[in-house]
Formats: structure tokens, sequence, C-alpha cells
């Protein structure tokens, strides 16, 4: 069975900057599979961060646009989500998602990660 697991998070000061990695278990390769991410904040619904195909083409929500990079290591099976300039409504609980099709906005990602807190002061 696929397995995802989140690493990186943790605590940062308004401006600072995190790298999140999401490895992928379960089959040989994910070449294959859209990943990103999700995100969730207390009190919030669940919402689309960034992702990127099979070959590498990313979409990323308006939100993060220009402070978070997605990218895909194929050979190790991970996806990171650089994150700069992080704001305090970026804290929330980030979810690695992957599927063998789309994953972005209104789709429901067929395997998710445990997810990894980011947490954001002022």
């Amino acid at each position: 069975q696929v397995q995802l697991v989140e690493s990186g998070g943790g605590s940062v000061q308004a401006g600072g900057s995190l790298t999140l990695a999401c490895t992928a278990s379960g089959r040989r390769t994910f070449s294959d599979y859209s990943m990103g991410w999700f995100r969730q904040a207390p009190g919030k619904e669940r919402e689309f961060v960034s992702e990127v195909s099979w070959n590498k083409s990313s979409k990323t929500a308006s939100s993060v646009k220009g402070r978070f990079t997605i990218s895909r290591d194929n050979t190790k099976n991970t996806v990171y989500l650089q994150m700069n300039s992080l704001k305090p409504e970026d804290t929330a609980v980030y979810y690695c998602a992957a599927d063998p099709s789309y994953i972005g906005p209104g789709a429901t990602p067929g395997h998710w990660g445990q997810g990894t807190q980011v947490t954001v002061s002022s």
C-alpha cells in the first residue's frame, strides 16, 4: 500500500523559511503520479497549496504563489515544498498528497500523508 511520510515542519518567526519533504513508498516509483501539498488550519477547510505533475508541470495556490516552490526528485520518490516569507496565516498542518491523476483544486487525492505541523509566529 502507498505510504506518504512528511517531514520538515516546525515553528518559525514570520518572514522565515521552512522546507517540507514528503517521501512516498509502496511502489517502486511515483514518477507517473501527481504529488503535492494541502494544508488545514484550525477552524478552516483543507485547502490546496501546490502540486507537481508527473511531467513536472506545477500549479500553486494564489495565496502562496511567489513564496512557496514545489519540486520533486523521482529518484528518491520525494516531493518538496520550499516555503519562504512565511506568514502567521500559513500556520496549518501540511499534508502530502499523491494520485495517478490530477490532485489540484477540486480534486480528492487517493493517498495522503499523516501531516506535519507548521507554526508561524508573529
